[in-house]
């Protein structure tokens, strides 16, 4: 005998009534719930079985884009969750009731929730929320490291399960719902992940860096040079021997002599020395960029074409002196990743001479120079702990000798025929980083200047004092 959908409905309905009342204890009951809202939530790209205790008529739910409603039988329904949002589900009975369930599709963190766990045991206070189709981390980690850590890792889970939510909607789809006609369209996907950053740092921490910038440069010079002047008539002819191979040294000796002629002699022995020492201190957020500078400014003109086709100078701005540029990140366990770039810089005595152009009688002008010296690195190291930059960096030997030919090479005698140049300059520079966990202060710093007493008028003028006299402290039982 053939049935009709809804004869094949009625008797569906009580056979299920009849077998499965007592073993579906949870079933929803939907007699008397006329008008009721309910909630449902569902996880992206699972599905929900719920049961009726009595058969259901009609199921209507609001957006199949994203829940769609599978009805094998009057008693159950499938709610296949597609996308992420809100709908509504509508169950009408044979006798006219109608009963309402909102439906919240959101995104599967438990997975997330999974790694977070296995990855960072040591952070308990993470929480992983949705809002729409993006992930919210929420909570306080340790460090900001673990903080970017954290959110790579959901970005990576996001784009996983986008990609895995658009490789299923290409697919067939659902079969067609009973009762409720063909499957929906596949619901489009977010095309980027999107991760929402509301985690915060236990305690931002905060790094003193101290920095010793020690050199010390050392230049020798020996200069000896030679000059003779020897002339000699005899009869109608007149014979000179001039040999002038002076250095130009700070000091000359001269000797005339009446067989030789003019004999002078010039030396210079210099030794120099130059010495740097500076010790910067910089304070830091872990993670920010700190920056110092002791030194000044200087402009240079730079010639550039004007839009009119013309010369136009304008003034560059140059920094130099002693400038340190850090970044620190504070690690589990006390360590500092610190990235350094210490600069010293200083004008040059000699500078750079140019022709101006258009000017008259080729004048010139005398552009300033830098001698400078800069380090870059990365490291990482512990709370109070020492690294090293520099060492010798230039040991620089000239030497030079001019001479007459043959003269210059007789023993003895030639050095009057002789200039000989010689220096060596030697540089060593070291820069000592060392960073420290700051604390606030418990009681507040002396200044230089809390030391300072002024002058009396008498001090000043009569004893020529610049500062007063430092009273004695007062003893603690009177005022």
């Amino acid at each position: 005998m053939m049935l009709s959908f809804p004869q094949q409905t009625v008797l569906a309905a009580a056979l299920a009534l009849s077998l499965n009342a007592a073993a579906a204890p949870d079933c929803i009951d939907l007699r008397g719930r006329a008008d009721v809202t309910g909630r449902l939530e569902l996880v992206r790209g699972k599905s929900l079985l719920k049961r009726f205790c009595s058969p259901a008529s009609q199921v209507t739910v609001g957006a199949p884009d994203i829940a769609n409603v599978v009805v094998p039988n009057p008693s159950e329904i499938v709610l296949v969750a597609r996308s992420v949002g809100s709908t509504n589900l509508i169950v009408s009975t044979r006798d006219g009731h109608s009963t309402v369930f909102d439906i919240d599709v959101r995104v599967d963190t438990a997975a997330l929730r999974a790694q977070f766990d296995t990855l960072f045991p040591g952070e308990k206070n993470i929480h992983i929320g949705s809002s729409g189709n993006a992930l919210i981390l929420s909570g306080i980690v340790s460090d900001s490291v673990v903080a970017a850590q954290l959110i790579g890792l959901a970005t990576s889970f996001q784009e996983a399960a986008n990609d895995a939510a658009a490789a299923a909607d290409k697919g067939a789809g659902s079969p067609p719902a009973s009762g409720v006609g063909k499957a929906a369209a596949p619901a489009p996907v977010a095309a980027t992940a999107k991760v929402l950053n509301m985690l915060q740092v236990a305690a931002p921490q905060q790094v003193m860096l101290e920095v010793k910038i020690a050199e010390v440069s050392k230049s020798l010079v020996d200069q000896l040079g030679a000059s003779v002047n020897r002339t000699h008539t005899a009869g109608a002819n007149t014979y000179d021997v001039v040999s002038s191979l002076l250095t130009g040294g700070a000091g000359s000796l001269s000797v005339l002599a009446r067989r030789v002629g003019t004999v002078t002699l010039d030396g210079e022995k210099r030794d120099g020395l130059v010495k740097i020492l500076a010790e910067p201190t910089v304070m830091a957020i872990s993670g920010q960029e700190a920056s110092f500078l002791a030194g000044g400014k200087i402009f240079i003109p730079v010639a550039q074409t004007s839009p009119t086709g013309g010369n136009t100078i304008t003034l560059e701005e140059k920094e130099y002196g002693v400038a340190v540029r850090f970044t620190p990140t504070v690690l589990a366990g006390g360590r500092i990743n610190l990235r350094v770039a210490p600069e010293v810089s200083e004008l040059n005595r000699e500078g750079i001479g140019i022709t101006l152009p258009g000017s008259t009688n080729n004048a010139t002008a005398l552009l300033p120079s830098f001698t400078t010296r800069r380090a870059s690195t990365t490291v990482q190291l512990q709370d109070g702990q020492s690294f090293a930059i520099g060492g010798l960096i230039r040991n620089n030997v000239t030497s030079n000798i001019k001479r007459f030919p043959f003269l210059g090479d007789v023993p003895v005698l030639g050095t009057l025929f002789r200039s000989s140049d010689f220096q060596n300059d030697r540089t060593e520079l070291v820069f000592i980083v060392t960073p420290h966990v700051a604390k606030p202060m418990a009681d507040k710093p002396r200044l230089p200047t809390d030391d300072y007493i002024e002058p009396s008028p008498g001090l000043f003028f009569l004893g020529g004092r610049h500062e007063g006299f430092q009273q004695p402290d007062a003893p603690k039982d009177k005022p």
